[in-house]
């Protein structure tokens, strides 16, 4: 008999072009040999031109798929990506409290923030009013907080344009109530290389990477924050998850391939093949 992995939940939308959304962490779940659950929070229109629309799905709804899988099945680490509205984000973070999900909690599951507010095309998918509970009610509940830097501008603020500038912006998040943040890198194109920087407040770890010569990179932040948290599901701290995380959406921008007219997505497939 197949030992049973370990779990890891998302709470996310769904992207019906499969390269970012719950499928990207789905798949990412599956190549990092963790088994993958959801809570479907809303249903875009998309593909690899933009984001045509998108609807939530019934806050009762969202809660109670979380309750499902928690209270049945167990969930090792949990992350969040589009929670959309006010609504959806109260309840998630209610719900996460109740089965023992983030910071705070008896049990404290590790939860990754993943705080989505917008796809890589501009689209918006989050709400306006959305921004203040994502900052009051979610993040205070985070073990990590992944975001890129235009999401770091909303939340606090901070315009990130150079080393100095990222280690500001980590400062700012950490105020918000995070227990550590993940201030990537990718965004600063006058840099030669993707440094993301990590923080806690106390330890900060720079972590350096190659920047491929790629328009393909949909899905980019759902399967770093995905492969993170497949890391602590596992039971690794979050160092260590993140360095592996890194290492991880490292090969699948490597490996990205074009689909569509657009852009394609990031490729987790080359771990089929090759161990870590």
């Amino acid at each position: 008999m197949t030992p049973t992995p370990k779990t890891a939940l998302t709470i996310a939308g769904s992207d019906s072009g499969g390269g970012a959304g719950l499928q990207a962490d789905l798949r990412t779940f599956f190549a990092c040999g963790v088994h993958g659950m959801t809570a479907v929070t809303a249903v875009t229109v998309q593909n690899s031109l933009g984001v045509a629309g998108f609807s939530e799905i019934p806050v009762d709804v969202v809660t109670a798929q979380i309750t499902a899988v928690a209270g049945d099945m167990g969930v090792n680490a949990a992350k969040t990506g589009m929670l959309a509205t006010v609504e959806i984000i109260e309840a998630v973070a209610s719900t996460l409290d109740e089965v023992g999900i983030g910071r705070g909690t008896q049990s404290h599951v590790p939860l990754v923030v993943d705080p989505v507010a917008a796809s890589m095309h501009g689209d918006a998918l989050l709400r306006q009013d959305a921004l203040e509970a994502l900052r009051t009610e979610l993040l205070p509940r985070a073990t990590l907080a992944t975001p890129n830097l235009d999401e770091v501008l909303l939340l606090t603020g901070v315009r990130v344009s150079d080393g100095q500038s990222q280690r500001e912006a980590a400062q700012a998040l950490l105020e918000l109530g995070p227990q550590w943040v993940l201030v990537k890198g990718g965004h600063l194109v006058n840099s030669p290389r993707c440094v993301d920087l990590l923080s806690d407040g106390t330890h900060i770890v720079e972590l350096g990477g190659p920047r491929y010569e790629t328009e393909h990179t949909h899905g980019g932040g759902d399967t770093l924050a995905s492969a993170i948290t497949a890391g602590l599901a596992k039971g690794l701290g979050v160092p260590d998850a993140v360095s592996s995380g890194k290492r991880f959406i490292e090969r699948s921008v490597a490996e990205a391939y074009p689909l569509g007219a657009g852009v394609g997505p990031v490729s987790p497939f080359w771990r089929l093949s090759q161990s870590d």
